[in-house]
């Protein structure tokens, strides 16, 4: 039988996805005050859940309030009210979509005006010229911080099971920690956690272990891979498949390939190594290698936004067709796909010559779509990149304000 975005995934444990495509994860920066979901992302994916993609990963969820990506992200802890979590879950859930949530450390991607400690497997700053002095100045973690990093993915992990969440996708891609790890620039520790790739990877399979023991079998677990850093030196896509290869003997639902990183954000189609990306699915010819050799289904992402191409995806032998910036622009997209209407989702990128200020004007542009969402409302074909980055800037002041105070008021009660 030939697949088509709309036959329905068998996962390993047992779950099914209704249909191939997946709302990939977008950092929506809409928290509600103390971290939390709250009414806006709960009609976002409302809004999703009615759109017609089989599953939904959220934007990140950070696993230590002391360490977030930006100053509206969701935090969710140990002992976190899960109430609104479980609001988050049930709306997703309501026409059928399973519900995952991206869970993950940013390690030393964070602003440096938000005031945190900015945690990394080497002290390796950021490198982004002139912008540089935006991101704090990382710290190499102890072995003992490690091992609480592992401790906290499990929890958040089992915290997301009891607040009705289908799985949780563990982020391993974009420079975030357990990335930071995997790559031998980032990571110059000659200890058990540095050098071989099996050390760099040590991190990474034992989240995956200490996840998987805490949640129930039924419970998707998934990982976020780079197929490459795409920065000279940086994490390959040889190493990449040697990763798969270990991930095959865990119990790994899914397997999502992106790449790239702050400091080259082949996410959005740029990379720092001169290397040339497809104009859509980025990372196809990699995921196509990979899906040959995994043992668990396979799902890209990375500037799909047409029907072609996303059904290009699996004719390559590819299991999911992950969409981020579509979703954002046509959040009932793939409705309108099974419908047989020809539309297609508009191209979200900004070509500047400061490639750094590019990236974040990209994001904002993201994330105004994203509010007007949230809103109840429907995005614009087009927004001034210029006006939507210096409003996403005056925003990030207001929140970082906001999470200042959150977040000295809990170290006091700590």
């Amino acid at each position: 039988m030939t697949t088509s975005l709309f036959t329905p995934l068998t996962l390993p444990n047992g779950n099914a996805l209704s249909n191939r495509i997946a709302k990939a994860a977008m950092e929506e920066n809409l928290a509600d005050a103390g971290q939390l979901p709250g009414a806006a992302l709960w009609r976002l994916y409302a809004a999703w859940g009615a759109g017609g993609a089989g599953l939904l990963i959220t934007g990140n969820v950070m696993i230590d309030a002391r360490a977030l990506t930006g100053p509206g992200g969701v935090v969710l802890e140990r002992n976190t009210p899960l109430e609104p979590f479980k609001q988050w879950a049930s709306v997703a859930r309501q026409h059928g979509a399973r519900i995952w949530m991206q869970i993950n450390h940013p390690g030393r991607q964070v602003l440096a005006a938000m005031g945190q400690d900015a945690w990394a497997p080497s002290a390796v700053p950021l490198d982004l010229g002139r912008h540089s002095k935006l991101f704090a100045e990382p710290r190499a973690m102890t072995t003992a911080e490690i091992y609480e990093v592992i401790e906290r993915f499990a929890d958040t992990a089992a915290a997301a099971e009891m607040a009705g969440f289908d799985g949780v996708q563990i982020h391993a891609a974009h420079g975030y920690l357990i990335s930071q790890f995997l790559s031998p620039l980032t990571n110059r520790r000659n200890d058990e956690w540095g050098g071989s790739l099996e050390n760099r990877a040590r991190l990474l399979l034992s989240v995956v272990r200490a996840v998987r023991a805490r949640v129930r079998s039924g419970f998707s677990v998934a990982v976020k891979l780079n197929s490459a850093d795409f920065q000279r030196g940086g994490f390959s896509e040889d190493e990449a498949r040697q990763i798969v290869l270990w991930l095959n003997g865990e119990a790994v639902d899914l397997v999502e390939l992106s790449g790239g990183s702050y400091e080259s954000p082949a996410m959005q189609g740029r990379t720092a190594d001169g290397r040339t990306l497809a104009r859509e699915a980025y990372f196809l010819t990699f995921a196509r290698d990979v899906a040959a050799i995994a043992a668990m289904p396979v799902m890209t992402t990375g500037g799909i936004r047409r029907r072609s191409i996303a059904e290009a995806v699996l004719h390559e032998g590819v299991d999911v067709a992950g969409m981020a910036s579509a979703l954002a622009s046509v959040p009932d997209l793939p409705n309108r796909w099974r419908d047989g209407q020809a539309v297609d989702a508009s191209i979200v990128q900004v070509r500047w010559q400061d490639k750094a200020a590019a990236g974040l004007a990209t994001m904002a542009l993201v994330k105004r779509r994203l509010r007007a969402i949230a809103a109840g409302g429907q995005p614009r074909r087009w927004y001034s990149p210029v006006y939507s980055l210096v409003i996403d800037q005056i925003r990030t002041r207001k929140l970082t304000r906001r999470y200042r105070q959150w977040n000295d008021a809990l170290r006091i009660q700590r």
